[in-house]
């Protein structure tokens, strides 16, 4: 039997009340209602609280119910993004596709994709990435994953942003035979990567979670 939802636009997903104790289910639905006020000092208490209170397992989803139930502002999402530790950037990053509907909020992911945390740099390429990330920034986006080692198969409509991108398989057979010549392994990754760029290739189908690919401009 699934519990009553909290006062606020966000209920618990049914998949997380059985993995939390009734402290942190009752500390989580305080949490959103009071998230439902708006973004305040309290709301970013709560997301540095939400892996003591709910565990780090179950962390990010807390955190990213609590920014849905807050509606931020792009401008209160920059602010949360640079404020917050890694951990609250990364659930920044991953509420961004049902908070912000354009592309106000690209700064943050651009900024993502500068660091080299592996983590920060999968969840800069989910969904809201796919829809608004530019195919220049985006190639060299996939170019850090196969450099840092992040897989491939977490980036958000990889192979509909791939599909035909002639630039990107230069680019691609470019990093492999640099490779190649410093006596490097070429990752796995690369090849399934350069083999989603094939124009002959059928198109995959789109996924409505993910949104349509953007234009492959240089």
């Amino acid at each position: 039997m699934t519990h009553p939802a909290p006062s606020t636009a966000t209920p618990l997903p049914d998949d997380l009340r059985p993995h939390l104790t009734p402290p942190a289910r009752a500390w989580l639905d305080q949490a959103l209602t009071e998230a439902a006020q708006g973004v305040t000092p309290t709301t970013e208490l709560h997301l540095a609280e939400a892996a003591r209170r709910c565990g780090s397992p179950h962390a990010d989803t807390a955190r990213i119910l609590i920014l849905q139930a807050a509606h931020p502002t792009p401008t209160d999402l920059t602010r949360l993004y640079d404020r917050g530790t890694a951990d609250e950037r990364r659930a920044v990053l991953h509420a961004l596709p049902r908070l912000v509907p354009g592309p106000e909020a690209l700064p943050l992911v651009e900024d993502a994709l500068r660091t080299n945390d592996t983590r920060l740099l999968t969840a800069a390429l989910g969904p809201y990435a796919a829809r608004h990330l530019s195919a220049h920034l985006w190639r060299h986006a996939i170019l850090k994953c196969l450099f840092t080692g992040v897989p491939v198969t977490g980036v958000a409509q990889l192979a509909a942003r791939a599909h035909g991108d002639a630039e990107l398989a230069r680019m691609l057979a470019d990093f492999a035979a640099e490779r190649t010549a410093a006596g490097r392994p070429v990752p796995d990754d690369l090849r399934h990567v350069l083999a989603l760029t094939d124009p002959e290739a059928a198109p995959p189908h789109p996924s409505p979670a993910g949104g349509g690919p953007h234009g492959k401009e240089s």
